[in-house]
């Protein structure tokens, strides 16, 4: 197991359905501006850290997604100069526990259990990244690749997130983007894949790394 390697960002803001193949795949029309919602700090895990089953849902989903993190303050950015604040790329699972998440009618205690944002290996500068809209992007559970597509897929882009996002809210250095997931996610197939109990996440990015985190059940979970 290793430490997270961005350390408590004062923000998690997370954007759904920001790829076509996951839309499309979800039955829902395309988004005509970013959606958003947020995770909470005390979500984050590192490496190999546990992903943990909470006892009150029984549909956990994974969701490979590109990370970004804020390097350089941004409020009211252009999108022409959005990529200017940005530090650096980093792997990012957005764990979802699906039957909460739509149950609530919102999502953001679905998406915010404790080791439900798994992140690493490390973080990325940006300056290493010649075109974050051009990455491949994969998840793999216990070794069957089960989303394989790239961020080219993303409905809006990177410097259209930071430029959306900064309108309305200040980003400050350390702040993370989770820029969304592709097609592959676990509600989605036929039958549903969710995360077991001895499963085995991985997240890949080019350029990025691999994130490999374990998934348990709670202790006491089923007792």
């Amino acid at each position: 197991m290793a430490e997270p390697p961005l350390d408590r960002p004062g923000k998690i803001v997370c954007v759904g359905l920001n790829y076509r193949d996951h839309a499309t795949e979800s039955g829902l029309e395309l988004p005509t501006r970013p959606l958003l919602f947020a995770k909470w700090q005390s979500s984050i895990i590192g490496p190999g850290e546990p992903i943990v089953l909470p006892p009150v849902s029984d549909e956990v989903d994974f969701e490979a997604e590109l990370g970004v993190v804020i390097g350089e303050r941004a409020r009211g950015v252009s999108a022409d100069r959005a990529l200017d604040h940005v530090g650096g790329y980093i792997c990012v699972n957005d764990v979802s526990a699906r039957d909460v998440q739509m149950g609530d009618g919102q999502w953001t205690r679905g998406k915010s259990f404790d080791s439900f944002c798994p992140i690493g290996p490390r973080l990325v500068p940006a300056a290493e990244i010649a075109d974050p809209q051009d990455l491949g992007i994969r998840c793999i559970v216990n070794g069957e690749p089960l989303q394989d597509s790239s961020t080219a897929e993303m409905v809006f882009g990177v410097a259209e997130l930071i430029a959306f996002i900064s309108e309305a809210i200040t980003l400050e250095p350390g702040d993370l983007i989770a820029t969304g997931t592709p097609a592959g996610v676990g509600f989605a197939r036929k039958p549903p894949i969710f995360l077991a109990d001895g499963d085995e996440v991985t997240v890949e990015i080019d350029g990025l790394g691999s994130l490999t985190n374990p998934v348990v059940a709670a202790a006491g979970a089923g007792t």
